[in-house]
């Protein structure tokens, strides 16, 4: 994959999604004080409201909001907790790009291996953080969202889920 820009689509159909891999909680903690940072845990069924059914990509991204000093952590710790369906999941792979406005800061490569049917998988990849000049944590602090990711899934080589997240640094 040679995305050298956040994608303006989507890559692949949310029916793309043959496995029922499904987020359940996502948290992220600082590698260095070990302090969370981040942490959400999807309700049981019936416990939420239903995604905006205007919206057919409601659940396929995420905007997240930082605190300015969140661009000098050195690495962090992102804890990801799934579910799998009926069927098993054979090499299981997360590229994730992120980008700031028109550039890439950094491409995480992380896989998770097999998962087998009916399973609820945890684990946790550490990211270790690019090293920003005070001029570009300047120009991030002051384009809130413009900094944007793109997360794609693949199983056996074949892409099932592609999510994208928009962040900003400004709270």
């Amino acid at each position: 994959m040679l995305w050298r820009t956040f994608c303006v689509d989507y890559l692949c159909r949310t029916e793309d999604n043959v496995y029922g891999v499904e987020f359940t909680r996502f948290k992220i903690r600082d590698m260095d004080s070990g302090a969370t940072l981040f942490e959400v845990v999807k309700p049981p069924d019936g416990d939420s409201d239903k995604p905006d059914a205007d919206d057919p990509n409601a659940g396929r991204y995420v905007r997240y909001e930082f605190p300015p000093q969140f661009l000098k952590l050195r690495q962090v710790g992102a804890t990801v907790e799934f579910t799998v369906k009926d069927k098993p999941v054979e090499k299981f792979r997360m590229i994730e790009r992120h980008y700031f406005k028109d550039r890439v800061l950094k491409t995480f490569d992380f896989d998770f291996g097999f998962c087998i049917p009916n399973s609820t998988n945890t684990c946790e990849h550490i990211y270790d953080f690019p090293q920003l000049t005070d001029a570009q944590i300047k120009e991030m602090v002051e384009s809130p969202f413009e900094t944007q990711s793109d997360s794609f899934y693949f199983v056996n080589g074949r892409l099932i889920m592609h999510n994208k997240a928009y962040f900003a640094y400004n709270t």
